[in-house]
């Protein structure tokens, strides 16, 4: 008897180990959870934005690191120009206007983190930014009395796909022509840019959703260091080719200078900082062409002076910019524009009227070629403009006026400019 108990427990133990597998196949198991390749240095670029035949570095440098994948970027540029009559005006270091000039245009570097939630961008270096209608000092003089040499530094909260919260120092929502030269179809800035804020101090929320984006910003407009202006755009995309778009802002309190440091005296005028602008664009970007006109108003309403009230200003401007490749090395750029200010020829500028173009109702026109040549990172572009002042402000009969010139009576400057350097 025991012996046979025994054998079937032996029999039933083989059975178990032979049938073991099958029933192993047959139980379910709990599988390991996939590896996710994690992958470095993908995330798509968007600052700073290029709008014209110098084009973005595809491929910038990257680094991954315990807080993520930062990219490194910048331009090493410079210029040679020169101009018919140079203005008068002295700029905070003692350098006067002067009719001619090698230099650098930029010299920068930038470093973003450009995926997450919590991401940041930090553009310094020097910086030159040639404008139509205005004088022009060196790069040193421009940094110094602009932004410092840290123009841009902003951190960003990315929300979700749509939202997002930035803060610190950042670029305008306003304009169609971007900042720094290598950035735009022209080397110069045009009549109209120089009615707008360039960098803004604050914070701004954004939103973008499929063809709609769009910002509002509460900040110092000019450059003031005083909270006192929100700004805004929206941008809808047609198609692949074709973009509209509306942006503006408004001061909501006057801005008291006394607390402004002469040392930001260039990038806070005091007229435009109790402005109110607004500019429609549409962009037209489709194989070798680009095409981008813009309307724009502004107002500077009037206020109290110590003797006589001084009369407010008007603008209205617009400005056709368009760009053409003829192959992938060569390219060919224009902008034409024209401005007008209100109020009446003779008005002293500055004392009883306010001034912010040639003086009060005067006008101007501008014209500006640019062909460049492009290979890879590499550019070298020239460039002729002239600018055609009307009915400018002669100032208190003693032989000085808002116009060109050391005496600022002078109705027209042409100026011609080389440009060559890379980004990276």
């Amino acid at each position: 008897m025991t012996a046979k108990l025994h054998l079937k427990a032996s029999v039933a133990a083989v059975s178990l180990l032979v049938a073991g597998p099958a029933l192993a196949a047959d139980m379910p198991m709990k599988s390991a959870p996939p590896i996710i390749a994690v992958e470095h240095c993908k995330a798509a670029i968007s600052s700073p934005t290029f709008g014209g035949l110098i084009k973005a570095n595809p491929n910038p440098a990257c680094f991954t690191t315990g807080i993520g994948d930062i990219y490194v970027g910048g331009a090493v540029t410079g210029f040679a120009y020169t101009q018919t009559n140079a203005f008068g005006i002295v700029a905070p270091g003692g350098e006067l206007d002067r009719y001619g000039r090698v230099d650098f245009t930029n010299l920068q570097a930038w470093i973003q983190k450009a995926d997450g939630p919590l991401q940041f961008y930090v553009h310094t270096g020097l910086y030159s930014i040639p404008a139509l209608g205005l004088p022009l000092y060196s790069s040193f003089e421009q940094t110094e009395s602009l932004f410092g040499p840290v123009p841009v530094a902003v951190g960003k909260w990315q929300i979700n796909d749509e939202w997002s919260i930035q803060a610190g120092r950042m670029f305008t929502n306003i304009g169609s022509e971007l900042l720094f030269s290598y950035q735009n179809l022209n080397i110069s800035r045009g009549l109209v840019f120089n009615q707008e804020n360039f960098i803004n101090q604050g914070v701004q929320v954004n939103y973008a959703s499929g063809p709609l984006a769009a910002s509002i910003s509460v900040n110092d407009g000019f450059y003031s260091g005083q909270l006192n202006w929100v700004t805004g755009l929206i941008t809808y995309k047609l198609d692949d080719s074709n973009t509209i778009g509306i942006n503006g802002g408004t001061h909501f309190s006057d801005f008291d200078s006394s607390t402004r440091s002469p040392r930001f005296q260039f990038a806070t005028i005091n007229s435009l900082q109790n402005s109110s602008i607004v500019s429609l664009n549409y962009t037209y970007a489709n194989g070798p062409w680009i095409i981008s006109p813009y309307v724009q108003y502004t107002n500077v309403a009037s206020k109290p002076n110590y003797f006589t009230p001084l009369v407010g200003a008007e603008t209205w401007g617009g400005a056709l910019l368009a760009g053409y490749a003829f192959n992938e090395n060569f390219g060919l750029a224009g902008r034409v524009e024209y401005i007008a200010q209100s109020g009446t020829r003779g008005d002293f500028a500055g004392v009883t009227a306010t001034n912010v173009l040639f003086g009060p109702g005067s006008s101007a026109f501008s014209f500006t070629i640019t062909p460049t040549y492009t290979w890879e990172r590499y550019f070298i572009r020239g460039e002729f403009a002239t600018v055609q002042a009307y009915d400018v402000a002669k100032d208190f009969g003693l032989g000085v006026g808002a116009g060109f010139g050391r005496n600022g009576l002078k109705s027209s400057q042409e100026r011609y400019l080389i440009e060559t350097g890379f980004t990276f």
